[in-house]
């Protein structure tokens, strides 16, 4: 009777043990299922974003040099029509993240800085110049620095980057809908996100 007792209670302690192995086999299965799910998602956010922007401005260029001990004054101008095209991108492919299966989160440690270019087409009209002071490379190198330096502070003035930046948070708020829905925190660097509210709270470059 004890010899079945003893055995009894040997099959039912390796049958637990079975149990609980199989049990938490299955939890680790399922956690690295999702794992592969949000970093399948994450890639598919990697993505470059552009927001495009136009703009129209003209410049009055003048330039003047004196020769023969300053005896001699030789004016050059024209007027400059910039027609441009700005691109504001965030390359999501550096998006940097970390996921910890024991604690079912993802970190965002880094946001990728925007990136601004530009791409000025310059006209030349009622262009004026004496025989000593033409133009020349030196001065068509001038004006377009120039020009894409007052471009850029426009666009610094605009609501482009923000748009881009609202399209940003937008393709993160894809990552927060997986994770928040299978049950994983995300957060962004020490923060929790708590809501895609919180993500538009983020302040990035």
């Amino acid at each position: 009777m004890n010899r079945f007792i003893n055995g009894f209670i040997v099959a039912a302690l390796i049958l637990g043990g079975l149990w609980y192995w199989m049990d938490k086999k299955e939890d680790k299965d399922q956690i690295r299922e999702e794992s592969s799910l949000i970093q399948e998602q994450i890639l598919q956010v990697g993505k470059l974003i552009v927001t495009e922007g136009h703009y129209s401005q003209v410049f009055t260029f003048k330039n003047s040099q004196n020769f023969f001990l300053d005896i001699i004054k030789s004016d050059k101008k024209a007027l400059v029509v910039v027609n441009a095209k700005a691109t504001v991108e965030y390359d999501l492919r550096k998006l940097e993240t970390e996921v910890d299966l024991e604690s079912k989160t993802v970190r965002i440690t880094k946001i990728p800085d925007p990136v601004v270019n530009i791409y000025p087409e310059i006209e030349y009209y009622d262009v004026t110049q004496d025989y000593l002071n033409q133009f020349g490379a030196k001065d068509y190198n001038k004006i377009k620095t120039t020009v894409t330096d007052k471009l850029r502070q426009k666009i610094d003035r605009s609501d482009l980057k923000k748009d881009a930046r609202d399209r940003l948070m937008s393709e993160l708020a894809s990552i927060y809908q997986l994770t928040s829905t299978m049950g994983w925190t995300l957060m962004y660097e020490e923060m929790v996100v708590e809501g895609e509210e919180q993500l538009k709270g983020i302040r990035t470059h």
